[in-house]
Protein backbone atom coordinates (compact mmCIF):
# COMPACT_ATOMS: atom_id res chain seq x y z
CA UNK A 1 0.00 0.00 0.00
CA UNK A 2 1.58 3.47 -0.95
CA UNK A 3 1.67 5.98 1.59
CA UNK A 4 1.78 9.42 0.06
CA UNK A 5 2.31 12.66 1.52
CA UNK A 6 0.56 15.58 1.01
CA UNK A 7 1.82 19.01 -0.17
CA UNK A 8 -0.86 21.52 -0.42
CA UNK A 9 0.36 24.95 -1.90
CA UNK A 10 -1.20 28.24 -1.43
CA UNK A 11 0.57 31.73 -2.32
CA UNK A 12 3.71 29.53 -2.94
CA UNK A 13 3.51 28.16 0.38
CA UNK A 14 3.17 24.43 2.54
CA UNK A 15 -0.19 24.55 3.91
CA UNK A 16 -2.93 22.56 5.44
CA UNK A 17 -6.52 23.66 5.49
CA UNK A 18 -9.01 22.79 7.98
CA UNK A 19 -12.16 20.82 5.86
CA UNK A 20 -11.22 22.51 3.06
CA UNK A 21 -11.66 26.44 4.20
CA UNK A 22 -8.92 28.99 2.30
CA UNK A 23 -8.96 30.83 5.47
CA UNK A 24 -8.33 28.36 7.96
CA UNK A 25 -4.77 27.14 6.84
CA UNK A 26 -1.65 26.54 8.90
CA UNK A 27 2.16 27.34 6.91
CA UNK A 28 4.20 24.36 7.46
CA UNK A 29 6.99 25.59 5.06
CA UNK A 30 7.89 28.94 2.59
CA UNK A 31 9.51 25.98 0.34
CA UNK A 32 7.36 23.11 -1.23
CA UNK A 33 10.44 21.69 -3.10
CA UNK A 34 12.81 20.96 0.32
CA UNK A 35 9.43 19.55 1.57
CA UNK A 36 8.62 17.18 -0.78
CA UNK A 37 12.50 16.23 -0.85
CA UNK A 38 12.20 15.65 2.74
CA UNK A 39 9.41 12.92 2.32
CA UNK A 40 11.37 11.57 -0.60
CA UNK A 41 14.63 11.33 1.81
CA UNK A 42 12.22 9.23 3.77
CA UNK A 43 10.95 6.68 1.67
CA UNK A 44 7.95 8.06 -0.32
CA UNK A 45 6.94 6.09 -3.68
CA UNK A 46 4.46 9.20 -5.14
CA UNK A 47 3.96 12.47 -3.81
CA UNK A 48 -0.01 14.51 -3.87
CA UNK A 49 0.26 17.98 -4.74
CA UNK A 50 -2.74 20.32 -4.20
CA UNK A 51 -2.96 24.09 -6.17
CA UNK A 52 -5.49 25.38 -3.72
CA UNK A 53 -5.40 28.90 -5.11
CA UNK A 54 -6.10 27.05 -8.94
CA UNK A 55 -9.18 25.04 -7.45
CA UNK A 56 -10.71 27.80 -6.64
CA UNK A 57 -9.28 29.98 -9.74
CA UNK A 58 -10.29 27.34 -12.03
CA UNK A 59 -6.64 27.39 -13.30
CA UNK A 60 -2.89 26.50 -12.05
CA UNK A 61 -1.72 29.31 -10.04
CA UNK A 62 1.65 27.50 -8.45
CA UNK A 63 2.20 25.34 -11.56
CA UNK A 64 6.00 26.67 -11.23
CA UNK A 65 6.25 25.01 -7.98
CA UNK A 66 4.72 21.79 -9.39
CA UNK A 67 6.90 21.84 -12.11
CA UNK A 68 9.82 22.32 -9.91
CA UNK A 69 8.87 19.71 -7.80
CA UNK A 70 8.08 17.81 -10.64
CA UNK A 71 11.49 18.11 -12.43
CA UNK A 72 13.62 17.68 -9.16
CA UNK A 73 12.26 14.04 -8.03
CA UNK A 74 12.12 11.84 -11.52
CA UNK A 75 11.69 9.24 -10.23
CA UNK A 76 9.01 9.38 -7.85
CA UNK A 77 5.15 9.81 -9.58
CA UNK A 78 3.54 13.18 -8.60
CA UNK A 79 0.05 13.39 -8.64
CA UNK A 80 -1.53 17.02 -8.91
CA UNK A 81 -5.08 18.24 -8.28
CA UNK A 82 -6.51 21.86 -8.26
CA UNK A 83 -7.28 23.86 -11.09
CA UNK A 84 -7.34 21.58 -13.74
CA UNK A 85 -10.30 22.23 -16.21
CA UNK A 86 -8.69 21.54 -19.56
CA UNK A 87 -6.52 19.65 -21.83
CA UNK A 88 -3.90 22.20 -22.19
CA UNK A 89 -3.46 22.23 -18.57
CA UNK A 90 -3.22 18.62 -18.27
CA UNK A 91 -0.73 18.53 -20.91
CA UNK A 92 1.57 21.01 -19.75
CA UNK A 93 1.82 18.99 -16.70
CA UNK A 94 2.55 15.93 -18.11
CA UNK A 95 5.22 17.81 -20.42
CA UNK A 96 6.80 18.41 -16.82
CA UNK A 97 7.04 15.44 -15.81
CA UNK A 98 4.15 15.01 -13.54
CA UNK A 99 2.58 11.29 -14.02
CA UNK A 100 -0.97 11.82 -13.16
CA UNK A 101 -3.35 14.82 -12.99
CA UNK A 102 -6.29 14.75 -10.87
CA UNK A 103 -9.62 16.03 -12.03
CA UNK A 104 -12.27 17.19 -9.17
CA UNK A 105 -14.96 19.48 -9.57
CA UNK A 106 -15.37 19.21 -13.66
CA UNK A 107 -15.57 15.83 -13.70
CA UNK A 108 -18.89 15.43 -11.61
CA UNK A 109 -20.13 19.12 -13.67
CA UNK A 110 -19.04 18.27 -17.04
CA UNK A 111 -18.34 14.26 -17.02
CA UNK A 112 -17.78 14.43 -20.47
CA UNK A 113 -14.36 15.79 -19.90
CA UNK A 114 -13.47 13.05 -18.23
CA UNK A 115 -14.30 10.54 -20.86
CA UNK A 116 -12.57 13.02 -23.84
CA UNK A 117 -9.19 13.10 -21.41
CA UNK A 118 -9.13 9.42 -20.24
CA UNK A 119 -8.98 8.80 -24.40
CA UNK A 120 -6.52 11.66 -24.90
CA UNK A 121 -4.09 10.77 -21.61
CA UNK A 122 -4.15 7.18 -20.93
CA UNK A 123 -2.65 6.13 -17.52
CA UNK A 124 -2.32 9.80 -16.25
CA UNK A 125 -6.39 10.36 -15.03
CA UNK A 126 -7.16 9.73 -11.42
CA UNK A 127 -10.94 11.27 -10.09
CA UNK A 128 -10.68 12.85 -7.11
CA UNK A 129 -14.64 12.57 -5.35
CA UNK A 130 -15.18 14.40 -2.29
CA UNK A 131 -18.10 12.95 -0.57
CA UNK A 132 -20.22 13.57 2.74
CA UNK A 133 -22.89 10.79 3.91
CA UNK A 134 -22.17 9.04 0.45
CA UNK A 135 -22.74 12.74 -1.72
CA UNK A 136 -20.08 13.82 -3.90
CA UNK A 137 -18.81 17.83 -3.05
CA UNK A 138 -18.02 20.11 -5.45
CA UNK A 139 -16.76 23.66 -5.60
CA UNK A 140 -13.82 23.22 -2.96
CA UNK A 141 -16.66 21.56 -0.82
CA UNK A 142 -18.58 24.17 -0.64
CA UNK A 143 -21.86 22.54 -2.36
CA UNK A 144 -23.35 19.07 -1.97
CA UNK A 145 -24.45 17.48 -4.84
CA UNK A 146 -27.01 14.53 -5.66
CA UNK A 147 -24.72 12.46 -7.02
CA UNK A 148 -23.90 8.86 -5.63
CA UNK A 149 -20.14 8.71 -4.68
CA UNK A 150 -20.63 5.10 -5.72
CA UNK A 151 -22.55 5.66 -9.04
CA UNK A 152 -20.07 8.16 -10.09
CA UNK A 153 -16.93 5.73 -9.69
CA UNK A 154 -18.65 3.32 -11.76
CA UNK A 155 -19.02 5.57 -14.72
CA UNK A 156 -15.40 7.01 -14.26
CA UNK A 157 -14.30 3.77 -14.22
CA UNK A 158 -15.97 3.11 -17.26
CA UNK A 159 -14.66 5.40 -18.52
CA UNK A 160 -11.21 4.30 -18.53
CA UNK A 161 -9.69 6.85 -15.32
CA UNK A 162 -6.86 4.79 -13.44
CA UNK A 163 -7.70 5.68 -9.95
CA UNK A 164 -10.11 7.19 -7.66
CA UNK A 165 -9.40 9.45 -4.88
CA UNK A 166 -11.72 9.10 -2.14
CA UNK A 167 -11.91 11.81 0.32
CA UNK A 168 -14.65 12.18 3.29
CA UNK A 169 -14.57 15.76 3.94
CA UNK A 170 -16.07 15.73 7.53
CA UNK A 171 -12.67 13.86 8.70
CA UNK A 172 -10.12 16.18 6.38
CA UNK A 173 -7.50 18.15 8.47
CA UNK A 174 -9.55 17.47 11.56
CA UNK A 175 -7.24 14.47 12.90
CA UNK A 176 -9.76 11.94 13.94
CA UNK A 177 -9.21 8.96 11.69
CA UNK A 178 -9.90 7.92 8.38
CA UNK A 179 -12.95 6.51 7.02
CA UNK A 180 -12.01 2.77 6.41
CA UNK A 181 -15.86 1.51 5.89
CA UNK A 182 -17.00 3.98 3.40
CA UNK A 183 -13.48 3.61 1.73
CA UNK A 184 -13.42 -0.18 1.73
CA UNK A 185 -17.03 -0.18 0.53
CA UNK A 186 -15.92 2.32 -2.78
CA UNK A 187 -13.17 -0.09 -3.39
CA UNK A 188 -15.17 -3.46 -3.78
CA UNK A 189 -17.63 -1.75 -6.25
CA UNK A 190 -15.11 -1.12 -8.13
CA UNK A 191 -12.10 -2.41 -10.00
CA UNK A 192 -10.44 0.25 -10.48
CA UNK A 193 -7.86 1.26 -7.67
CA UNK A 194 -9.04 3.59 -4.57
CA UNK A 195 -6.83 5.85 -3.11
CA UNK A 196 -7.70 6.72 0.41
CA UNK A 197 -8.00 10.36 1.64
CA UNK A 198 -8.95 12.51 4.66
CA UNK A 199 -8.58 11.94 8.61
CA UNK A 200 -5.51 9.74 8.80
CA UNK A 201 -3.95 11.02 12.01
CA UNK A 202 -1.84 7.72 13.35
CA UNK A 203 -0.11 4.63 12.69
CA UNK A 204 -3.83 2.93 13.96
CA UNK A 205 -5.37 4.16 10.66
CA UNK A 206 -2.07 2.65 8.34
CA UNK A 207 -3.16 -0.52 9.86
CA UNK A 208 -7.14 -0.54 9.26
CA UNK A 209 -6.77 0.81 5.72
CA UNK A 210 -3.66 -1.95 5.72
CA UNK A 211 -6.36 -4.77 6.43
CA UNK A 212 -8.50 -3.95 3.60
CA UNK A 213 -6.28 -2.99 1.35
CA UNK A 214 -7.07 -6.18 -0.45
CA UNK A 215 -10.30 -4.66 -1.08
CA UNK A 216 -8.84 -2.34 -3.67
CA UNK A 217 -7.44 0.07 -1.45
CA UNK A 218 -4.05 1.22 -3.13
CA UNK A 219 -2.44 3.81 -1.21
CA UNK A 220 -3.49 6.73 1.50
CA UNK A 221 -2.91 10.54 1.62
CA UNK A 222 -1.63 11.88 4.56
CA UNK A 223 -1.08 15.40 5.41
CA UNK A 224 -1.95 17.35 8.36
CA UNK A 225 -0.66 14.58 10.76
CA UNK A 226 2.88 13.82 9.17
CA UNK A 227 3.32 18.09 9.47
CA UNK A 228 1.73 18.06 13.07
CA UNK A 229 4.07 14.93 14.24
CA UNK A 230 0.93 12.08 14.59
CA UNK A 231 2.16 10.37 12.39
CA UNK A 232 5.93 9.55 11.51
CA UNK A 233 6.10 9.06 7.79
CA UNK A 234 9.12 6.94 7.81
CA UNK A 235 7.72 4.60 10.26
CA UNK A 236 4.63 4.44 8.82
CA UNK A 237 5.55 3.92 5.32
CA UNK A 238 7.33 0.85 6.41
CA UNK A 239 4.31 -0.62 8.11
CA UNK A 240 2.43 0.52 4.68
CA UNK A 241 5.04 -1.67 2.86
CA UNK A 242 3.92 -4.77 4.66
CA UNK A 243 0.64 -4.19 2.86
CA UNK A 244 2.24 -4.76 -0.59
Amino acid sequence: MLLIPAIDLKDGKCVRLRQGRMEDDTVFSNDPVAVAGKWVEQGARRIHLVDLDGAFAGKPKNAGIINAIAEAFPDVPVQIGGGIRDEDTIQGYLNAGVKYVIIGTKAVTEPHFVSDVAVEFPGHIIIGLDAKDGKVAIDGWSKLSRHDVIDLAQQFEADGVEAIIYTDISRDGMMNGVNVEATAKLARAIHIPVIASGGITNMDDIHALGKVAEDGIMGAITGRAIYEGTLNFAEAEKIALTYD
